[in-house]
């Protein structure tokens, strides 16, 4: 940028000084010097292709000279400081030797400016790993002093470098050379063609990592403020493709597919319950993976979580009296059973097995209003934030920590009110309880898996699943889909829509024969039993 030099003369020199020995020289008109450029005067006009040339030259060959120029060459800009760190900056993130810049060119007035000129260059670098060539572009604005400076970018750097962006050379993303993804025998390829369920989590995996056998390409990436690329600029070598393996199971994962292919709005989960390794995972619905990022009332599978906290806080087991009134009133708010259901003598075992509304809050309602919360987080590890590994995004399901009112703590307590659960939170749930032990679900055999703050009870699981298996058995509103499967089963049908217009079909099992555990959801379904239970009993048959 055209700066003051102040000369020990009292009257107008004819003479020029040069800067530095770039070979640019400006005119001394007075003791104060030449006049600095003006953002807040633009001149009228832009410079004259000369002059804007001539101020280009005077920035690059400061910048090719290396950084001990760079203070020069930010000075021929209008924003010096930015300009500085973003020169150290490109000279540090590409490693740089060496650059060339070459070809400079004015090419007429800056598209929508008054006050400038279009000046294009060609820049050859010599960065970690290899030599990049590319064209670049810079514009020369003038003030109405008649002072000129090069206007700051980060394209001046590179052309498709936006603000907060910088430049990195090295080993390039995951993504450009994406790994082949694997079942869990190491062996069978997981296909969109196989498995269209598997499209997005296969592409977000092969992208995660090189995996096993591969190795990296190589080149210069753009850079986002947090570190992480965001596209490649420039490859110089070519990676090599590994495989990542997987805990799909092959047949269990055809087997879901299947299910869901004739049931509309459908979603599915199985998961390995000893191991939270997610075996299967299925949808099928313009939403998208519903099974992983859905968010929906789970309407009475939820009980598997009350039943669980009125155990650890409440004392209760499942011979305790829960009983079963056609309606009751909470917070303002009447309640009511599925099918009017009434049963005055009924247990808190008989009340899962019918899945009475009122008995839940009946009892449930005695506890603390945030004991249902700490149940489901701290035992259940619902609200966790899960990771289950290779980038691939899910929701874990959410119940308030307290509730905001007296009518929600009874809603909560019966998977309606505030509570959002998907497919693999109901398994997850399912999972915990089949195993007595919670164990984060994940798609990756070696991804972390956080314990819950609080291991449930063994004794709480082992009576949880004795009301499992009372739904699944003769009288249960479970039975008819737990035909031939020796494990337990809890249904769910959550209201939803203005004035609870419609309902979902919920279901959530597990079979002790081959360890898995199971959650299933059909938007729009009728009952758990007869929309999601379908589903769910061909899954945890599996192949």
């Amino acid at each position: 940028m055209k700066r003051a030099v102040k000369i020990a003369v009292t009257c107008v020199s004819t003479g020029v000084v040069a800067l530095g020995g770039v070979g640019v020289y400006k005119a001394v008109h007075t003791e104060s010097g030449p006049p600095q450029y003006d953002a807040s005067s633009p001149a009228t006009a832009p410079p004259s292709d000369a002059d804007a040339e001539k101020t280009a030259r005077a920035f690059l060959k400061a910048w090719a000279a290396g950084s001990a120029r760079y203070g020069e060459a930010a000075d021929e800009t209008d924003a010096p400081a930015t300009a500085r760190r973003a020169l150290r900056g490109y000279r540090d993130g590409l490693g740089l030797a060496s650059v060339a810049l070459t070809k400079t060119a004015a090419s007429g007035p800056t598209p929508n400016s008054s006050n400038g000129t279009h000046v294009t260059f060609t820049v050859t670098a010599h960065v970690r790993g290899g030599t990049w060539s590319y064209d670049d572009s810079l514009d020369v604005l003038a003030s109405s002093n008649g002072a000129q400076a090069v206007h700051w970018a980060n394209t001046v750097l590179y052309p498709k470098l936006r603000d907060g962006q910088s430049l990195r050379a090295g080993t390039l993303p995951a993504s450009t050379s994406p790994a082949q993804v694997l079942a869990d025998d190491g062996s069978t390829a997981l296909t969109s063609a196989d498995y269209p369920s598997l499209r997005d989590i296969i592409t977000t995996i092969g992208k995660s990592s090189v995996g096993a056998g591969g190795t990296p390409a190589t080149g210069v990436s753009v850079i986002d403020g947090k570190g992480s690329a965001v596209s490649v600029a420039k490859t110089f070598t070519k990676g090599k493709p590994g495989t990542i393996t997987t805990t799909i199971d092959p047949g269990f994962q055809a087997v879901a597919e299947e299910t869901v292919k004739g049931q509309p709005k459908s979603s599915v989960v199985a998961l390995d319950y000893t191991t939270g390794q997610i075996k299967a995972v299925a949808f099928n619905g313009s939403s998208g993976n519903t099974a992983f990022m859905g968010s929906a009332a789970p309407g009475s599978t939820m009980k598997m979580v009350t039943a669980a906290a009125v155990i650890d806080k409440l004392g209760l087991t499942p011979a305790s009296p829960a009983t079963c009134t056609k309606t009751i009133t909470a917070g303002g708010t009447t309640f009511h059973n599925e099918d009017d259901e009434t049963d005055t003598g009924a247990d808190l075992e008989h009340a899962f097995a019918i899945s009475c509304n009122t008995a839940f809050i009946h009892v449930g309602y005695q506890m603390q209003p945030g004991d249902l919360g700490d149940e489901a987080k701290n035992v259940f590890g619902i609200g966790s934030s899960w990771s289950i590994g290779g980038g691939v995004f899910v929701q874990d399901g959410s119940v308030p920590d307290v509730p905001p009112d007296n009518a929600t703590q009874a809603a909560d307590l019966i998977g309606q009110g505030k509570v959002l659960m998907n497919p693999l939170a109901i398994a997850s749930i399912a999972s915990t309880i089949a195993d007595s032990h919670y164990h984060q679900p994940i798609i990756l055999p070696k991804q972390a898996q956080p314990s819950a703050a609080r291991q449930i009870s063994p004794t709480t699981a082992a009576e949880v699943r004795q009301l499992m298996r009372a739904a699944a058995s003769s009288g249960g509103t479970a039975a008819a889909r737990m035909a031939g499967i020796n494990g337990g089963a809890k249904t769910g049908t959550s209201e939803v829509g203005q004035n609870a217009s419609s309902t979902n079909g919920w279901f959530a099992a597990y079979n002790s024969d081959n360890n898995i555990a199971v959650g299933a959801l059909v938007i729009g379904g009728t009952s758990g039993a007869e929309s999601a239970g379908y589903l769910a009993h061909d899954v945890l048959l599996g192949p």
